[in-house]
């Protein structure tokens, strides 16, 4: 784990009970997040061959739950332990480890799909192209990625750079959907599916989903 990536971890240990109290709840409503979820989790790996799902990000473990109760074998990553801690406290049963996005400590190929909800929003642009060849890594053939994340947004002058902005709990960027679906595809994955909302109350930007597969 770099200094940085553990920086961000302890940022969210100061803030982790209040942030799964404030955000409880709140996938409830996303129809169009949760319906690239219902997308994520027919890949053929998961599927058919029943293979884990990993909520990479997990944060207070909510979409880790909503996956186990879609009858995934499901489990959460996340680099803050004070976030895993709120965790377990939902779902004492699930397997949370800490770990960092930029050195996954799973075998290659071997999870179905990954939900990576805002989990690469808080790293160095740079670093942006090796974690998601991490996530590449590990996915078996077939098998998918939902992405979530801050989308660019023209209206305040953003083109196809990511754009630093102050985050409550950490410096964070919004990416542009179409860059970021091109470093997927450098990745080795292809865009199956997007999603981009306006900002809902109390959201400062537009959200945005990109779903990609594994090459079979």
């Amino acid at each position: 784990m770099t200094d940085h990536q553990a920086g961000v971890g302890r940022a969210y240990d100061a803030v982790a009970e209040l942030y799964a109290n404030l955000f409880a709840g709140e996938l409830s409503g996303r129809d169009d997040e949760l319906k690239l979820i219902h997308e994520l989790i027919a890949a053929p790996p998961v599927a058919q061959r029943g293979l884990p799902v990993g909520d990479l990000g997990c944060g207070p473990g909510e979409a880790t739950v909503l996956l186990g109760g879609l009858g995934v074998h499901a489990f959460g990553l996340d680099l803050s332990a004070g976030m895993l801690a709120q965790a377990r406290r939902a779902r004492p049963s699930d397997t949370f480890v800490r770990g960092s996005l930029l050195a996954l400590p799973f075998a290659d190929v071997s999870l179905g799909a990954v939900l990576a909800r805002y989990s690469v929003i808080h790293l160095p642009p740079a670093e942006v192209p090796h974690a998601l060849g991490e996530l590449r890594r590990v996915l078996a053939p077939g098998g998918r990625l939902l992405l979530g994340f801050f989308a660019a947004d023209p209206s305040l002058g953003d083109t196809d750079h990511p754009v630093p902005f102050d985050h409550k709990v950490t410096t964070a960027h919004r990416w542009p959907v179409d860059t970021l679906a091109s470093l997927l595809r450098t990745a080795g994955l292809t865009e199956t599916a997007r999603s981009v909302r306006r900002p809902g109350p109390g959201e400062r930007f537009p959200q945005a989903n990109l779903l990609a597969e594994a090459a079979p």
